[in-house]
């Protein structure tokens, strides 16, 4: 197990948030970094301790790395905002990241340089070794889960973000277009940067049913895997989801004179198809169309190798065939 403490506004959100994500094993809400010890709720909030409400997460490694922890973390505060989220006001609202770990510090700052090009205003995370931490009162503990309708400043589609994300973006970076070029075919390039459509019928992977993963063929970035795979009779690869929701961008698209939703990757903004409500209802109803020029295939005796074998488990359910 290892353990990080994140202070991302009011404690009751931010612990349902990361209790819901995979590899959070258990997760507390408390009082860190403060000037006094064993402070109260009430000290906190109206006597000027210092402390900053703050989640204990501890998570497998295995499973989720420190650097995706944090790409989560960021996606609900407002890094740029001082002793403020949401509507809560206070230096106990302050954003900050606390470590227990010296190791940990190298990844922290990497990750915060990396968010920090996103943003003209300079970051307001703090960053220190986690010197005090004292649990709240009970009644804070897994709020939300206690008190369903209680406030919270995360938006709520945010929680199934979270428990769906298993895809690190920052794993993956954007292609250089000029290279693209050179390691494409002529009609990946234009599927992918171009909007182009393949022939129906008559590309790698329409009629392969496989055990392994589909990737961004720009990036690498895992995009499908074969047990949400199906046959459609349309031609394309038809996929019931994704391996992460987030992997994927929509846009409303309104070529050919009717409105369809463009589905493109998320690391590499490559195009791939469109997404539809048309499909298996057993599969959830909806069948992503996707060129196999925008993918790679991954069989799964190599997924291990190429550094796909955390996804290896959702491979090995059976396919789905429609």
């Amino acid at each position: 197990m290892a353990e990080i403490y994140l202070a991302g506004g009011c404690f009751w959100g931010t612990e349902k948030y990361f209790a819901s994500v995979h590899g959070v094993q258990a997760t507390q809400v408390g009082y860190a970094n403060g000037r006094t010890e064993n402070p109260t709720y009430e000290d906190v909030c109206r006597r000027n301790t210092g402390h900053a409400e703050t989640v204990r997460v501890e998570y497998r490694p295995e499973e989720i790395s420190l650097g995706f922890l944090l790409e989560l973390y960021y996606a609900v505060i407002d890094p740029t905002s001082i002793n403020r989220q949401g509507h809560d006001c206070g230096t106990q609202y302050r954003t900050g990241i606390y470590y227990t770990d010296a190791a940990d510090l190298p990844v922290i700052q990497a990750s915060l340089q990396k968010l920090q090009q996103k943003f003209a205003a300079p970051l307001a995370v703090e960053v220190q070794p986690l010197q005090n931490f004292s649990p709240a009162e009970d009644y804070h503990q897994q709020y939300l889960d206690k008190n369903p309708g209680g406030y919270c400043h995360i938006p709520q589609d945010q929680f199934a973000k979270a428990a769906a994300a298993i895809v690190n973006p920052a794993d993956y970076a954007p292609p250089d277009p000029a290279a693209l070029r050179q390691t494409l075919t002529s009609e990946q390039f234009e599927v992918t940067q171009h909007s182009a459509t393949e022939r129906p019928f008559q590309n790698e992977y329409h009629g392969v049913f496989r055990p392994g993963i589909y990737v961004d063929i720009t990036t690498g970035e895992p995009l499908f895997a074969s047990s949400d795979k199906f046959e459609s009779g349309c031609g394309w690869p038809s996929f019931a989801k994704p391996i992460d929701p987030s992997v994927l961008t929509e846009s409303a698209d309104h070529t050919l004179g009717r409105e369809r939703t463009e589905v493109r990757s998320r690391v590499g903004n490559a195009h791939l198809g469109h997404v539809f409500g048309d499909g298996p209802k057993e599969l959830g109803g909806l069948r992503y169309c996707i060129n196999s020029a925008s993918l790679r295939f991954v069989p799964l005796a190599d997924m291990e190798r190429e550094g796909y074998g955390a996804f290896v488990p959702l491979v090995t359910k059976t396919a789905g065939q429609a």
